[in-house]
């Protein structure tokens, strides 16, 4: 998944202004440079990436002993997909909206 960051245009309608130490800067350059990417294409691939990274981590339930060894059994033994399922699998991600 490449997030919105697509070989499609996108338009870019915000700006993002920041002060870094100048080795910081150095340092996200020659990284860029390696990948054959502007500054910009490549702080924004880093950022979006990790943005994503962050929200799929605060997804966070709690199960009692005995839900959790329904829940394993559950993925172990998958049931048939239902419409609602599908539909639900063809949405977005609220990092995609």
């Amino acid at each position: 998944m490449d997030m919105a960051i697509t070989s499609e245009r996108v338009r870019h309608d915000a700006t993002v202004t920041m002060r870094m130490p100048q080795q910081t800067k150095d340092l996200i350059e020659t990284a860029a440079h390696l990948l054959h990417k502007t500054l910009s294409a490549f702080v924004l691939e880093s950022a979006s990436k990790h943005a994503v990274d962050v929200l799929l981590d605060q997804t966070v339930f709690s199960l009692s002993a005995q839900d959790a060894e329904a829940f394993a059994r559950v993925l172990d033994n998958p049931p048939v997909p239902t419409a609602k399922l599908r539909e639900l699998m063809q949405s977005k991600s609220p990092w995609e909206r």
